[in-house]
């Protein structure tokens, strides 16, 4: 992470904000200066383990959120087994690693940005795959590819016109989110990642800080050339229990 337009020492009270440009997105609150000493605690420890269960697939969808739009994958696909189907997690987890290493090759060995999450059938055919990528390659190609079954591709175009293509992945990551959520209710993974993202692509992060949300909004505002399209405050969630935070989208 980079830290930038640091207005105050970071030991004393302000607003704290992260953003991420590629993906158009940031979030913050507010920081006391007297620090909270957080302490770790194994999963299935916490003394709130619904709470806990949660607030990760929170920051999970968060994450995987960011991913898509920095890197616009607005492709959805799914990976299906022909056959019994697969039932080992970490076989699909190598089956999948394999199709998009050969996938590369196939394209010429250029690097390719995805996201993939698991999935358990309804009945028992075990897991299928439901991914997204962002560069356009033929049905026919990841069908050779893949080589255990079938697969579906397609671009999202059921969206308004004008619609970014960050836009888009945003959309696809809200579809791959369904399915994260379900992870964290499946016991059965193996203690496997809930979703796998190609390395290298992470979209980058720039720490802001100010002594009021109007600064930190307005640095970040300079930095992305636009107001945001859409914002949340926590002022306006009845409720909230926690530091007062704020979040912007751009689109």
């Amino acid at each position: 992470m980079v830290v930038v337009s640091v207005r105050v020492p970071l030991e004393q009270a302000s607003w704290r904000l992260t953003l991420y440009p590629d993906a158009g997105e940031a979030g913050g609150s507010f920081q006391s200066a007297r620090r909270t000493r957080h302490v770790w605690v194994p999963p299935g420890r916490s003394a709130e383990p619904d709470r806990a269960k949660a607030e990760a697939a929170r920051r999970a969808k968060a994450k995987l959120r960011r991913y898509c739009a920095a890197n616009r994958l607005n492709r959805l696909g799914t990976l299906t087994y022909a056959g019994s189907g697969c039932h080992d997690p970490r076989q699909a987890r190598a089956d999948v690693a394999e199709f998009f290493r050969d996938l590369r090759e196939a394209v010429g060995g250029v690097a390719l940005p995805y996201v993939w999450v698991p999935e358990w059938h309804k009945s028992d055919h075990g897991l299928h795959l439901h991914y997204a990528m962002g560069r356009w390659v033929s049905k026919s190609l990841l069908v050779r590819v893949w080589g255990r079954g079938f697969v579906n591709i397609k671009r999202l175009s059921d969206m308004p016109t004008g619609t970014t293509t960050r836009e888009e992945a945003r959309k696809a990551a809200g579809y791959l989110s369904k399915y994260v959520s379900k992870t964290f209710d499946r016991p059965d993974l193996g203690g496997l990642h809930r979703y796998e993202v190609a390395q290298g692509f992470q979209p980058r992060a720039v720490a802001i800080s100010d002594t009021s949300s109007e600064g930190i909004l307005a640095h970040a505002v300079q930095r992305m050339g636009a107001e945001p399209s859409r914002r949340w405050s926590s002022l306006d969630s009845e409720g909230w229990q926690g530091p007062p935070a704020v979040w912007f989208a751009w689109a």
